[in-house]
């Protein structure tokens, strides 16, 4: 497996907690007193397997999800307390919705959930909703939509839902959902918004939705991250959309495309790629973030985990006022 820079990137951490939860890209603990500890690594899946490590994917992933939980504070309650490290996350320990909230502003995609694929096979009824013939490959929606999906639990793929699907099988009541719908397209307005004026264009999202002790209604997991959305250059891009060329994001874009040369398609071993896509694919992360927060991207000190070991008990305890 391809992997860079060993000690400089992080795979995972143990930490002597309880409650631990471990996803693609996090390990999580819950705390005694009901809060969550994430820690973002530098993992990266492709094809449902994790391919390598990123340089820095996890600081990027943690400290931009931070920045926009800024930007639409005053649209919704979020989950994220602090973050006391580059890698780690507070959280309020939320129960996360059963449902995925994507949201589209563009025609795109390429899996089974997408609606590029599904249009250009002639679906125009999708998701309960009805788009018009003649749009383009990449090109804009006439509205942004919410095209839900389930869950995928156990290594199963979501699958696509309605809206009506939701409410009728009881995963949402009617009032709760409406909200859901409500907030999520108002935060993805605002999300193109911030990152039209860094250059970028705001294809498509995932939110994921919870709801605390309270019944407070919380935006959880990571918001407008290059891992969560799809963001694309500006610069360019109705060109290259007119040239029915694939624009490229700022994700993990270089490792795919690697996978594929090599004719890597999910099955059997994962080819080695090498030290120079895992960091060409990184400097698609800090580029982004320097781009979108206007600040230069300055890595935590390293190695992450033995610094997170060392300093876990000022990060679950920070100081009054840190």
């Amino acid at each position: 497996m391809g992997t860079t820079a060993a000690g400089q990137t992080l795979a995972s951490v143990d930490l002597e907690l309880p409650g631990r939860f471990s996803g693609k890209v996090r390990d999580g603990w819950v705390l005694p007193d009901g809060r969550r500890l994430l820690v973002t690594s530098d993992r990266i899946s492709a094809f449902d397997s994790i391919i390598g490590l990123v340089p820095h994917k996890g600081q990027v992933l943690t400290q931009v999800a931070a920045w926009w939980f800024d930007q639409i504070a005053d649209l919704v309650d979020h989950h994220l307390l602090d973050v006391p490290d580059p890698n780690v996350s507070l959280c309020i320990d939320t129960t996360p919705l059963p449902v995925e909230v994507v949201v589209r502003g563009r025609l795109t995609g390429s899996t089974s959930t997408s609606l590029l694929p599904r249009y250009l096979d002639g679906e125009r009824t999708l998701y309960g909703i009805t788009l018009p013939d003649g749009l383009t490959a990449h090109g804009p929606l006439p509205e942004p939509i919410i095209t839900p999906t389930t869950k995928a639990q156990h290594g199963a793929h979501d699958e696509p839902i309605t809206s009506a699907e939701i409410v009728e099988r009881g995963l949402v009541d009617a009032e709760l959902w409406a909200h859901v719908c409500e907030v999520a397209l108002a935060v993805f307005e605002r999300g193109t918004e911030r990152a039209r004026a860094a250059g970028f264009a705001l294809a498509d999202t995932k939110y994921e939705f919870g709801v605390d002790a309270a019944g407070t209604l919380r935006l959880i997991d990571e918001v407008h991250t290059p891992d969560s959305s799809r963001f694309w250059d500006l610069d360019g891009l109705e060109d290259t959309i007119a040239a029915g060329r694939t624009p490229e994001g700022f994700d993990k874009e270089p490792v795919r495309l690697a996978l594929r040369a090599a004719g890597f398609t999910g099955d059997g071993d994962v080819p080695e790629l090498g030290d120079e896509v895992f960091q060409r694919t990184s400097e698609r992360y800090t580029t982004f973030f320097e781009r979108l927060t206007g600040t230069p991207f300055v890595p935590g000190e390293q190695p992450a985990a033995e610094r997170i070991r060392a300093n876990l008990a000022s990060l679950i305890h920070p100081a009054p006022g840190a």
